[in-house]
Formats: C-alpha cells, sequence, structure tokens
C-alpha cells in the first residue's frame, strides 16, 4: 500500500499537455482526446467487420477490398489527428495568454539580452 507521500495513479496529479480550467474543476480526464485514433479504430473495426461478413458466409469479399477502406481511413486519421493537435496547441495558447500570474516570457530564464 502506498504512503500517503507517493503519488498514487489516477489521483490528483496534472495532466501532462492539458491545463486545468475553471470549467474543469469538477471533471477529471483520464486522457486527452485523440481523434485521429478513433477514426483509425473506426476503421480496423470496418475492415474487421468486412471480413467478417465474408468467413459467415454472407458476402463475398475480394482480398483486396481492405486496400482502399484502409488508404481512405488511414487518409482521414490523419487530418483528424492534425485538427487534434493544432485545437489543443490553441486552447493551451489561449489558456497561457490569459495567466497573468507569472513574469512575462522574454524576461524570464538565463537568456537576457546582452
Amino acid at each position: 500500500m502506498p504512503s500517503r507521500e507517493q503519488a498514487v495513479p489516477g489521483g490528483d496529479e496534472q495532466v501532462p499537455g492539458r491545463e486545468k480550467t475553471v470549467s474543469d474543476e469538477h471533471r477529471e480526464w483520464r486522457h486527452e482526446f485523440r481523434p485521429g485514433r478513433l477514426v483509425l479504430g473506426a476503421t480496423g473495426l470496418a475492415i474487421a467487420a468486412l471480413y467478417a461478413g465474408d468467413l459467415a458466409g454472407s458476402w463475398d469479399t475480394p482480398w483486396y477490398a481492405a486496400l482502399p477502406l484502409l488508404c481512405a481511413g488511414l487518409l482521414l486519421a490523419g487530418v483528424a489527428g492534425w485538427i487534434g493537435y493544432r485545437a489543443r496547441r490553441r486552447r493551451a495558447a489561449r489558456a497561457a495568454s490569459t495567466e497573468s500570474s507569472g513574469a512575462p516570457a522574454s524576461t524570464s530564464g538565463s537568456h537576457a539580452i546582452r
């Protein structure tokens, strides 16, 4: 049993890459939403269902039928992942610009202009 000083998985620690906001006070996310992975998983399930129907004898699926479906799914997953990445970056930048608790970025650190 972990002591009180040790971090417990699923506890109150901050999720990397995700800033807390006022509206997040009442909910905790286990991980970030990744739309590209969702699309890729749906593509894999669709290909599996296609060949499962062939195996069950419901329809006849040629061996090459998965290739166009896989290519389209990878393309859509890439686009969804890029859009999700941009949305997370924009949300993080917006949250950083509204914080006024720290020093400005130009004066913090040891990289002062001489």
